[in-house]
Protein backbone atom coordinates (compact mmCIF):
# COMPACT_ATOMS: atom_id res chain seq x y z
CA UNK A 1 0.00 0.00 0.00
CA UNK A 2 1.18 3.73 -0.53
CA UNK A 3 1.96 5.95 2.17
CA UNK A 4 0.27 8.95 2.26
CA UNK A 5 0.98 10.30 5.64
CA UNK A 6 4.17 10.50 6.92
CA UNK A 7 4.73 12.28 10.52
CA UNK A 8 8.36 12.32 11.47
CA UNK A 9 9.67 13.86 15.09
CA UNK A 10 6.24 16.47 14.97
CA UNK A 11 6.60 18.45 18.13
CA UNK A 12 4.46 21.09 19.30
CA UNK A 13 4.75 23.80 21.46
CA UNK A 14 2.61 26.96 22.40
CA UNK A 15 4.48 29.90 24.50
CA UNK A 16 2.40 31.17 27.20
CA UNK A 17 4.27 34.37 28.79
CA UNK A 18 7.19 33.19 30.20
CA UNK A 19 6.29 29.35 29.83
CA UNK A 20 6.34 26.82 26.87
CA UNK A 21 3.90 24.33 26.67
CA UNK A 22 4.57 21.62 24.76
CA UNK A 23 1.60 19.73 23.60
CA UNK A 24 2.90 17.52 21.00
CA UNK A 25 5.83 15.02 21.79
CA UNK A 26 7.91 13.38 19.32
CA UNK A 27 5.41 12.34 17.65
CA UNK A 28 5.65 9.43 14.32
CA UNK A 29 2.59 7.96 12.05
CA UNK A 30 2.44 6.65 8.87
CA UNK A 31 -1.32 6.28 7.32
CA UNK A 32 -1.43 4.41 4.52
CA UNK A 33 -3.79 5.21 1.12
CA UNK A 34 -7.50 3.95 2.08
CA UNK A 35 -6.40 3.26 5.63
CA UNK A 36 -9.30 4.43 8.60
CA UNK A 37 -7.38 5.27 11.58
CA UNK A 38 -9.20 6.27 14.76
CA UNK A 39 -7.23 8.48 17.37
CA UNK A 40 -8.08 8.21 21.02
CA UNK A 41 -7.29 9.58 24.37
CA UNK A 42 -8.25 11.95 27.03
CA UNK A 43 -9.48 15.45 26.93
CA UNK A 44 -6.03 17.89 26.59
CA UNK A 45 -4.19 15.05 25.59
CA UNK A 46 -3.12 16.90 21.70
CA UNK A 47 -5.42 15.09 19.51
CA UNK A 48 -7.05 17.98 17.95
CA UNK A 49 -3.66 19.61 17.74
CA UNK A 50 -2.02 16.50 15.34
CA UNK A 51 -5.43 16.56 13.69
CA UNK A 52 -4.89 20.58 12.76
CA UNK A 53 -0.84 19.74 11.71
CA UNK A 54 -2.15 16.65 9.70
CA UNK A 55 -5.17 18.99 8.02
CA UNK A 56 -2.39 21.88 8.00
CA UNK A 57 -4.18 24.32 9.83
CA UNK A 58 -1.30 24.62 11.64
CA UNK A 59 2.08 23.92 11.93
CA UNK A 60 4.47 21.71 13.60
CA UNK A 61 7.37 23.39 15.79
CA UNK A 62 9.48 20.74 14.62
CA UNK A 63 9.67 17.91 12.76
CA UNK A 64 8.53 17.34 8.91
CA UNK A 65 5.29 16.13 7.63
CA UNK A 66 5.15 14.13 4.04
CA UNK A 67 1.65 14.53 2.47
CA UNK A 68 1.77 12.26 -0.81
CA UNK A 69 5.37 11.98 -0.70
CA UNK A 70 5.59 16.11 -0.71
CA UNK A 71 6.75 17.49 2.85
CA UNK A 72 4.16 20.63 3.30
CA UNK A 73 5.44 21.41 7.16
CA UNK A 74 7.64 24.09 5.78
CA UNK A 75 5.06 25.58 2.75
CA UNK A 76 4.11 29.20 2.82
CA UNK A 77 0.36 30.34 3.47
CA UNK A 78 -0.60 30.22 -0.46
CA UNK A 79 0.84 26.84 -0.85
CA UNK A 80 -0.38 25.14 2.26
CA UNK A 81 -4.04 26.58 1.59
CA UNK A 82 -4.34 24.76 -2.06
CA UNK A 83 -3.11 21.76 -0.79
CA UNK A 84 -5.78 21.92 2.20
CA UNK A 85 -8.52 22.34 -0.50
CA UNK A 86 -7.25 20.19 -2.50
CA UNK A 87 -6.15 17.72 -1.06
CA UNK A 88 -7.71 17.36 2.50
CA UNK A 89 -11.46 17.25 3.77
CA UNK A 90 -12.03 18.14 7.30
CA UNK A 91 -15.49 17.96 9.48
CA UNK A 92 -14.98 19.34 13.00
CA UNK A 93 -17.36 19.28 16.09
CA UNK A 94 -19.15 22.23 15.07
CA UNK A 95 -21.07 22.49 11.70
CA UNK A 96 -19.29 26.11 10.11
CA UNK A 97 -22.67 26.21 8.21
CA UNK A 98 -23.88 29.71 7.21
CA UNK A 99 -27.05 30.30 8.10
CA UNK A 100 -28.70 32.54 5.08
CA UNK A 101 -27.61 29.76 2.78
CA UNK A 102 -29.56 26.42 2.19
CA UNK A 103 -27.58 23.06 2.57
CA UNK A 104 -27.24 22.67 -1.30
CA UNK A 105 -25.47 26.05 -1.25
CA UNK A 106 -23.49 25.27 1.41
CA UNK A 107 -21.97 22.29 0.15
CA UNK A 108 -21.12 24.09 -3.23
CA UNK A 109 -19.61 26.94 -1.56
CA UNK A 110 -16.09 25.17 -1.31
CA UNK A 111 -16.67 24.12 -5.06
CA UNK A 112 -17.51 28.03 -6.13
CA UNK A 113 -13.81 28.89 -4.77
CA UNK A 114 -12.29 25.88 -6.30
CA UNK A 115 -13.69 27.21 -9.76
CA UNK A 116 -16.10 24.56 -10.79
CA UNK A 117 -18.77 25.51 -13.11
CA UNK A 118 -21.88 26.47 -11.77
CA UNK A 119 -23.27 23.11 -13.41
CA UNK A 120 -20.94 20.83 -12.22
CA UNK A 121 -21.00 21.84 -9.09
CA UNK A 122 -24.54 22.17 -8.03
CA UNK A 123 -24.42 18.23 -9.40
CA UNK A 124 -21.81 17.62 -7.60
CA UNK A 125 -23.37 19.08 -4.06
CA UNK A 126 -26.90 17.08 -4.91
CA UNK A 127 -24.53 13.97 -5.53
CA UNK A 128 -22.88 14.04 -2.07
CA UNK A 129 -26.26 15.15 -0.05
CA UNK A 130 -27.65 11.85 -1.56
CA UNK A 131 -24.73 10.32 -0.22
CA UNK A 132 -25.46 11.31 3.22
CA UNK A 133 -29.10 10.79 2.69
CA UNK A 134 -29.97 14.35 2.58
CA UNK A 135 -31.98 14.71 -0.80
CA UNK A 136 -35.10 15.12 0.66
CA UNK A 137 -33.86 18.49 2.76
CA UNK A 138 -31.10 20.24 0.27
CA UNK A 139 -33.44 23.11 0.52
CA UNK A 140 -33.45 23.82 4.21
CA UNK A 141 -31.92 26.38 5.70
CA UNK A 142 -29.50 25.14 8.98
CA UNK A 143 -31.85 26.24 11.68
CA UNK A 144 -34.75 23.91 9.44
CA UNK A 145 -32.01 21.06 10.49
CA UNK A 146 -31.24 18.81 13.40
CA UNK A 147 -27.84 18.63 14.61
CA UNK A 148 -27.13 15.28 13.15
CA UNK A 149 -28.27 16.66 9.86
CA UNK A 150 -26.35 19.88 10.03
CA UNK A 151 -23.13 17.90 10.60
CA UNK A 152 -24.24 15.43 7.44
CA UNK A 153 -24.00 18.46 5.58
CA UNK A 154 -20.49 19.34 6.65
CA UNK A 155 -19.71 15.71 5.70
CA UNK A 156 -21.62 16.14 2.16
CA UNK A 157 -19.54 19.55 1.97
CA UNK A 158 -16.11 18.51 2.58
CA UNK A 159 -16.77 14.90 0.38
CA UNK A 160 -17.96 17.03 -2.80
CA UNK A 161 -14.50 18.46 -2.65
CA UNK A 162 -12.89 14.89 -3.46
CA UNK A 163 -10.28 14.98 -1.29
CA UNK A 164 -7.36 12.12 -0.91
CA UNK A 165 -7.85 12.60 3.00
CA UNK A 166 -10.98 12.97 5.35
CA UNK A 167 -9.98 14.29 8.95
CA UNK A 168 -12.88 14.24 11.49
CA UNK A 169 -11.98 16.31 14.43
CA UNK A 170 -14.50 14.40 16.99
CA UNK A 171 -17.75 14.53 14.84
CA UNK A 172 -19.93 13.79 17.17
CA UNK A 173 -19.53 15.69 20.78
CA UNK A 174 -21.47 18.45 20.03
CA UNK A 175 -24.72 16.38 19.07
CA UNK A 176 -27.52 14.89 21.25
CA UNK A 177 -27.05 11.30 22.18
CA UNK A 178 -29.90 10.30 19.56
CA UNK A 179 -28.07 12.06 16.91
CA UNK A 180 -24.86 10.50 17.28
CA UNK A 181 -25.58 7.07 15.67
CA UNK A 182 -26.90 8.31 12.24
CA UNK A 183 -23.25 10.58 11.73
CA UNK A 184 -21.60 7.80 12.47
CA UNK A 185 -23.57 5.70 10.39
CA UNK A 186 -23.22 8.41 7.37
CA UNK A 187 -19.45 8.08 8.45
CA UNK A 188 -19.08 4.10 8.41
CA UNK A 189 -20.00 4.22 4.68
CA UNK A 190 -17.85 6.91 4.02
CA UNK A 191 -15.27 4.94 5.15
CA UNK A 192 -16.61 1.60 2.99
CA UNK A 193 -15.94 3.50 -0.08
CA UNK A 194 -11.81 3.34 0.92
CA UNK A 195 -11.02 6.67 1.29
CA UNK A 196 -8.40 7.54 3.79
CA UNK A 197 -9.35 8.57 6.88
CA UNK A 198 -9.04 9.78 10.56
CA UNK A 199 -11.15 10.22 12.89
CA UNK A 200 -10.67 11.44 16.60
CA UNK A 201 -13.66 10.43 18.97
CA UNK A 202 -14.63 9.60 22.42
CA UNK A 203 -16.70 6.63 20.57
CA UNK A 204 -15.08 3.38 21.82
CA UNK A 205 -17.62 1.02 20.04
CA UNK A 206 -17.77 2.64 17.25
CA UNK A 207 -13.72 2.64 16.68
CA UNK A 208 -13.21 -0.80 17.82
CA UNK A 209 -15.53 -1.86 15.02
CA UNK A 210 -14.76 0.30 12.03
CA UNK A 211 -11.73 1.69 11.90
CA UNK A 212 -8.33 -0.29 10.84
CA UNK A 213 -6.32 0.80 13.72
CA UNK A 214 -6.35 2.87 17.21
CA UNK A 215 -3.66 5.16 18.43
CA UNK A 216 -3.93 5.95 21.73
CA UNK A 217 -2.46 9.58 22.95
CA UNK A 218 -1.92 10.70 25.98
CA UNK A 219 0.20 14.00 27.38
CA UNK A 220 0.97 14.60 23.94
Amino acid sequence: MKKLIDLSGINKSYRNGDQELQVLKNINLQVEEGEFLAIMGPSGSGKSTLMNIIGMLDRPSSGTYHLDGKEVARLGEKKSAKVRNQEIGFVFQQFFLLSKLNALQNVELPLIYAGVSQSKRKALAKQYLEKVELETRMHHLPSELSGGQKQRVAIARALAMEPKIMLFDEPTSALDPEMIGEVLDVISKVAKKGITMIIVTHEMKFARDISDRILFLDKG
